[in-house]
């Protein structure tokens, strides 16, 4: 592969927030939401400079270790060579260690922003090699997915395939479905909550967790009446409540008003899926300790947008 050309001009890249598992659909649902991380990159003629604003502007690395850093070397290796030197500034929005997929927002925009900054970038690296190379350094398609593609997604791995594993699909859920999240002060890591799960789980609860998650499909897509019972999960939701005990416990809150309340991935946060009219009434009845918000759907992912004025 000849050496890559890359664009002199400024690109801001746009990703927004997302939702996994959904109850249950484990490892495999994902659900774009209407809060946005923004990466603008430049190609420079030398070294490498980062600047943060928002969410993690104290804590996140400003070098070769940031996360999207790392997702844009990745792709510039895929796409045929590094830049001499790169200026990378991040506008993060999404909250960090909540379940609301902010490794994957820096994932994912790392990697579009190499794309777009290359020169015939798109036809190097079309979408599914963008899933599947974000995928590959997430560790898992779920929250990837639903980031590139937007809307609610179906997301697969082939076992055993070298290149292009990771898969999915994306559909257009209910415009009458409203998420609201709440968002605890504190987060709870990724690794602290995966490692709270069973190595194997009962058949019946296997069984259980297949037939709602297939009602789930119709029931954001098509027919949002079903969401309270098409969300019940019997996976991974109850195993790491030692780790989230007060977000267990508005869950069960909630979904004991009717409303179809689950751990946002690996939680902290929750997520309820409801109508405009439920969504307002959650919102003035919300408990100040968590940060309240109703959010749009994304339906775009990932994308490459003008610099703002």
């Amino acid at each position: 592969m000849p050496a890559p050309s890359f664009r002199a001009a400024a690109t801001r890249v746009r990703v927004p927030a997302t939702s996994a598992n959904l109850g249950p659909g484990f490892d495999a649902f994902g659900l774009a939401l209407g809060l946005y991380d923004d990466v603008v990159v430049r190609i420079a003629d030398s070294g490498l400079y980062v600047d943060i604003a928002g969410e993690g502007a104290d804590t996140l690395a400003r070098d070769e270790r940031h996360l999207v850093v790392r997702s844009m070397r990745a792709a510039f290796d895929r796409l045929g060579g590094q830049p001499r030197g790169l200026e990378v500034v991040c506008a993060n929005r999404i909250p960090h260690g909540r379940g609301l997929g902010s490794s994957s927002a820096a994932i994912v925009a790392g990697i579009t922003a190499a794309r777009a900054v290359t020169v015939g970038g798109t036809e190097l690296m079309d979408q599914a090699a963008v899933l599947a190379l974000a995928s590959e350094i997430e560790g898992h398609p779920d929250n990837v997915a639903a980031c590139v593609l937007g809307g609610f997604t179906i997301a697969w791995t082939d076992e055993g395939h070298e290149g292009h594993d990771a898969h999915a699909v994306t559909l257009a859920p209910s415009t009458q479905v409203v998420p609201i999240v709440f968002v605890p002060a504190n987060p709870v890591l990724t690794e602290v909550a995966r490692g709270l799960l069973p190595p194997t789980v009962p058949h019946a609860d296997a069984a259980a967790n297949v037939g709602r998650a297939a009602l789930l499909v119709e029931a954001i897509t098509r027919r949002p009446e079903l969401l309270l019972p098409a969300t019940e999960d019997r996976l991974h939701q109850d195993y790491r409540t030692p780790a989230m005990p007060e977000s267990a416990t508005l869950v069960a809150t909630l979904r004991a008003q009717g409303v179809a309340a689950v751990i946002s991935g690996a939680g902290p946060t929750v997520l309820a899926l409801t109508d405009a009219g439920t969504a307002d009434k959650l919102l003035a009845e919300a408990d100040p300790s968590w940060a309240a918000h109703r959010l749009e759907l994304d339906l775009e992912g990932a994308a490459v947008l003008p610099l703002a004025p």
